[in-house]
């Protein structure tokens, strides 16, 4: 009976990681309202599940079982990695921007403080 209810975990698991990334694959980069960092608790919670899930099960049970739904899982992992790293370039791009932006409204001609820094030394 533990075995049942140990597999059916374990798939309902995989199923929740699943939705949780093609939410993710959809969304990001779409969705001006999406929290990533939310996204990611619930990813890393399942990732936390699964863990505890495998720690009882052997592996050769395992690559029978779940090898299917993990090659899937896979490929839509590889998906995500890109739109999060794409979507983190173009924060960093923003943030650069607003960066310089201030930068250039501090450059006024006048002395910064960097410069008279160079001068005490």
């Amino acid at each position: 009976m533990e075995i049942v209810s140990s597999s059916y975990r374990i798939k309902s698991v995989l199923g929740r990681l699943e939705s949780i990334i093609d939410n993710e694959n959809q969304r990001i980069g779409q969705d001006p309202e999406f929290d990533l960092k939310v996204s990611n608790a619930h990813k890393s919670r399942c990732l936390y599940e699964l863990t505890m899930l495998f720690r009882d099960i052997d592996p050769r049970e395992f690559a029978v079982n779940y090898v299917e739904q993990m090659h899937e899982l896979k490929k839509k992992l590889g998906l995500n990695a890109k739109r999060v790293e794409a979507h983190m370039i173009a924060v960093r791009a923003v943030a650069d921007l607003l960066k310089s932006a201030v930068q250039d409204i501090d450059a006024d001609g006048t002395y910064s403080q960097e410069q008279f820094q160079y001068c005490e030394s």
